[in-house]
């Protein structure tokens, strides 16, 4: 059955079923697949089946919809794998469980030739011995080889494996160490998936002869079973193993004996298995062979375990190192203090989730007296998302100053940035001037919320029809402005989906509606309108974390 899967966006991992016929998708209650993020239109696309053929089609949505980086006009057909973006959410389109890639592991093709797993009849079996590693990281086998071969296997793979803190150099050199233990063995794989429910695929690979490089198959049956009972299995003559014997692997190498062991990481769940088999009729694998063999998986577990532990600090501490870069240059950037305007006041308030974040907010004051309000929201959070924000703030700066349209303006600022590759970066942005002297508001919208206008105790969303594209979807779009005259006692606020979806240790959004309702309360100014939504925001949230950032603005006419 078809599927989407969020690849990128509030809830990465989620899956909806293409179950029937059409099936909406969007912000409303309605929908069949609910995405409850602001910038989302309600009844934002469908998706259909049409003479056996998937489609996704945008419904006049605010935001648009784009398929794998190209906005819809019309219906589009969808391919396996392609991405299907609905705002700062992106959706993986898969036709079925299997053609879903795992992540995080890559397969070695470096020695020169492919290798694929199939599935192989499963018959009762006659394996000749399993060993039972049990359920914790050190495995509770014990050796009973020749000592000179356990010796010799132990030295090599701690010698090997001792120094390497990289996962990527650990999977070759346990199969380079098991060719000289094993001096029989043929071929050897190391195979691995990268969470539950990720298909397996071969990760490192060996042949003893260059002959024998080209397409191979590895049968999935026996590594499935040494998985799923966390044993080491050996199978002495796999060519007559009932097990084996419909299995196109064997007939193809004409292996004769095989031996398979789990590697099982610090809580005895499995990483993967190492294989390791041989065409050679008289030397075939033994007892003691399968218990070397699951010696070297348990080191090799406790290796890559070690491995990725020093990768995530190394990591780490390189992010570390970008958030204070990005947290300095942020904090620079944004305005230490409101413009003074006469007639008129301004609130402010911006909280990163993280160190940093993606939002923004920003006052320009223009040569002709006129005030510039920004406030901006890049697509994602952290580090990359702030410097983007870092960059587009001047473009902004820069283009306000010298076009005196702001709707031109806006549509030059879009070009830039949509020429530059950002990866799939877009921004939500709005800009509201105000021209004191006359006390006209123009207003652009590039794919942002509404902002709300406060009128006599009314509140109402303003300049929705004439609001646009984000900023970087289209680097052709022509943005519209809406005009709006202030009057005395006017306040509008702008404000980033930080708010409308704050979420409470219930799991329920803050709202548009509520934000609406406080705004709408008889505050005296806009401080007190400010620090009055600001209040409720806290009381409903209650402490819980927030993920999105938070940016509010609020200016009004005394």
């Amino acid at each position: 059955m078809a599927f989407l899967e969020l690849v990128a966006g509030r809830h990465p991992g989620t899956r909806f079923e293409l179950s029937g016929d059409r099936q909406l998708i969007g912000r409303g209650s309605d929908c069949d697949f609910a995405l409850d993020v602001a910038a989302v239109s309600r009844r934002h696309a469908v998706f259909y089946v049409q003479n056996g053929c998937h489609y996704v089609e945008d419904l006049g949505s605010r935001n648009g919809t784009l398929v794998n980086g190209t906005v819809l006009t019309t219906p589009a057909p969808l391919q396996d794998g392609d991405q299907v973006r609905i705002c700062d959410q992106t959706l993986a389109f898969f036709l079925k469980e299997e053609s879903a890639v795992s992540r995080g592991l890559k397969s070695s093709t470096d020695s020169g030739f492919e290798v694929n797993l199939v599935d192989d009849d499963d018959g009762k079996g006659t394996v000749v011995a399993t060993l039972e590693l049990g359920g914790g990281g050190s495995a509770s086998w014990r050796l009973s080889a020749k000592p000179e071969v356990k010796l010799g296997a132990m030295v090599e793979i701690s010698n090997n494996l001792g120094t390497v803190l990289l996962v990527d150099e650990i999977l070759p050199k346990i199969l380079e160490s098991l060719f000289k233990i094993f001096v029989q063995a043929d071929r050897g794989f190391v195979i691995m998936r990268s969470q539950a429910d990720a298909p397996l695929i071969p990760v490192a690979t060996k042949m003893r002869r260059q002959r024998d490089e080209g397409k191979t198959r590895i049968s999935r049956t026996i590594i499935e079973e040494a998985m799923k009972g966390r044993k080491a299995i050996l199978s002495a003559d796999a060519a007559t193993d009932e097990r084996f014997n419909l299995a196109q692997s064997i007939a193809d190498f004409h292996i004769r004996s095989m031996i398979c062991a789990p590697m099982l990481d610090s809580i005895g769940e499995p990483l993967g298995v190492i294989q390791i088999d041989t065409l050679n009729q008289k030397s075939r694998f033994t007892d003691d062979d399968l218990e070397v063999l699951a010696g070297v998986a348990s080191q090799a577990a406790i290796a890559i375990d070690n491995a990725k532990m020093h990768e995530q600090v190394l990591a780490q501490q390189g992010i570390q190192r970008d958030l204070e870069l990005a947290q300095r240059m942020q904090l620079a950037l944004l305005p230490s203090m409101p413009p003074e305007v006469p007639g008129y006041v301004f609130f402010n308030y911006y909280q990163a989730a993280r160190q940093v974040g993606g939002d923004y907010y920003d006052y320009v004051s223009l040569v002709d007296g006129r005030e510039a309000v920004i406030v901006g929201d890049v697509a994602g959070k952290g580090v990359s998302a702030a410097l983007v924000m870092a960059r587009l703030s001047s473009d902004v700066r820069f283009t306000l100053a010298s076009e005196p349209d702001v709707a031109l303006a806006i549509t030059k600022i879009n070009t830039s940035f949509a020429r530059h590759d950002w990866q799939d970066k877009f921004v939500t942005m709005i800009v509201a001037i105000v021209n004191p002297h006359t006390h006209q508001m123009t207003l652009v919208n590039a794919g942002h919320m509404a902002p709300l206008l406060r009128r006599g105790g009314k509140v109402h969303e303003i300049g929705e029809e004439q609001s646009g594209l984000p900023i970087g979807v289209s680097d052709d779009y022509q943005f519209e402005s809406y005009t709006e005259e202030l009057q005395p006692g006017d306040f509008i606020t702008l404000f980033t989906d930080g708010f409308s979806e704050a979420m409470n240790a219930n799991g329920e959004l803050y709202g548009i509606d509520r934000l609406a309702k406080q705004v709408g309360t008889s505050a005296v100014n806009v401080e007190e309108l400010g620090q009055h939504i600001l209040e409720d925001v806290n009381q409903f949230v209650d402490g819980f974390a927030q993920s999105d950032d938070m940016c509010l603005a609020c200016f009004g006419r005394l």
